[in-house]
């Protein structure tokens, strides 16, 4: 196969999407794929195996649920506008709002849809904030202080609104289960006395399960005390990496090794800014197969550069046991969520192709990319 290119591992997703699925039934939970971190529909026949509903922030993830996954679709924007609220209300199963202002201003159109629609009914929820801050990358804490995210507890009134049946909050990013527990501390603090008044929790994304440090047992304990408290509530969780977490790569081919101040840079065929723009924004550094383990002592320190014009498209440093030279082929890990739905064709990069390797056979080319791509983009 060509390089550069991303390849999946049915294998490995499954037994992420089964270890979901045991959460979802141990913790009586209900758990949505978050589009935000991964929209390879291809892939979609798999995951429906095990999980059918969805949460989308878009009309275009709201649309591709509808055609590849489920309808059970839990929206949420940070502001709706006139223009596409018609089309959420027809595809959404539920719908969170970012602030009471943008609930008082649709909901007659909610509460008019589902006194038509007879069996349909849209489920309206309101994002609230419990300002409690376990992130700490600020691009994605929601929780920091001037968010535009929810609503504070000061400003929601003792009786809810009519038509206000679920609370959701975000606050996690690849999170513990033990961040859950501090935030949950902080939200019922805050909006515990409103819970008689709602029906069901949605806790969000950033629910890293699949992790291999991850503690499960306490996760289910943590969901089964909600119920004993809380027993008329139908809880939500929304994670997003958990689902594709280690289940796919990105391998490269180096093309040149230039050297400045001492500094060696292996320049590959791919690109951090185009192809893995995480790695520049969290900012992270993967893992990578060829590499020593990071504390080696011994070892060739290298950089890796993109082949984008971006001064700043490098990442590093890793150590090798040899010299790089150019074809030397790159396996960096872990590059199945967060990466495809934020690539972008700056400087006309060429994008990597996507395979799958199906449990039994040969890998599937999933999607191959040409200068017609680049083109129609400004179509």
């Amino acid at each position: 196969m060509k390089t550069p290119y991303y390849i999946i591992y049915e294998d490995r997703l499954r037994k992420n999407l089964e270890l979901i699925s045991r959460v979802s039934r141990e913790g009586n939970v209900k758990i949505i794929m978050a589009f935000k971190a991964n929209a390879l529909w291809r892939t979609f026949p798999i995951i429906k195996e095990y999980v059918s509903s969805s949460t989308a922030s878009s009309i275009n993830e709201m649309k591709l649920s509808l055609e590849y996954l489920g309808d059970d679709v839990h929206a949420y924007c940070p502001v709706y506008t006139e223009d596409t609220f018609t089309e959420f209300l027809n595809g959404c199963s539920h719908i969170t709002f970012n602030s009471l202002s943008q609930f008082e201003k649709y909901y007659p159109r909610v509460k008019k849809f589902n006194e038509a629609s007879g069996k349909k009914a849209v489920s309206c929820g309101l994002r609230v904030n419990p300002h409690c801050s376990v992130i700490e990358t600020d691009i994605y804490n929601p929780c920091v202080p001037g968010s535009r995210f929810g609503v504070n507890a000061d400003d929601l009134p003792e009786q809810l609104p009519e038509g206000l049946d679920g609370f959701h909050f975000h606050a996690l990013c690849e999170s513990s289960s033990y961040d859950l527990e501090k935030v949950l501390d902080a939200f019922f603090a805050q909006f515990g006395k409103w819970l008689p008044q709602i029906k069901w929790l949605n806790m969000g994304g950033g629910h890293l399960m699949t992790r291999s440090d991850y503690d499960v047992a306490h996760l289910i304990k943590l969901l089964k005390k909600i119920h004993s408290e809380y027993p008329h509530l139908e809880l939500i969780m929304e994670p997003g990496s958990a689902f594709t977490w280690q289940t796919g790569d990105l391998v490269t081919e180096v093309l040149d090794v230039v050297e400045d101040a001492g500094i060696k840079t292996a320049i590959i065929d791919a690109s951090f800014a185009c192809h893995m723009p995480d790695c520049l924004e969290m900012p992270y550094k993967p893992n990578i197969l060829e590499a020593l383990p990071e504390d080696s002592p011994q070892g060739i320190s290298y950089r890796l550069g993109g082949n984008s014009c971006l001064s700043g498209d490098f990442v590093g440093d890793w150590k090798f046991s040899r010299p790089l030279e150019a074809g030397a082929k790159l396996t960096l890990l872990d590059m199945n969520h967060y990466t495809t739905v934020k690539t972008n064709m700056f400087n006309g990069i060429q994008h990597p192709s996507i395979w799958l390797k199906p449990s039994e056979g040969d890998p599937i080319l999933l999607r191959q990319f040409s200068y017609d791509d680049y083109k129609t983009r400004m179509d």
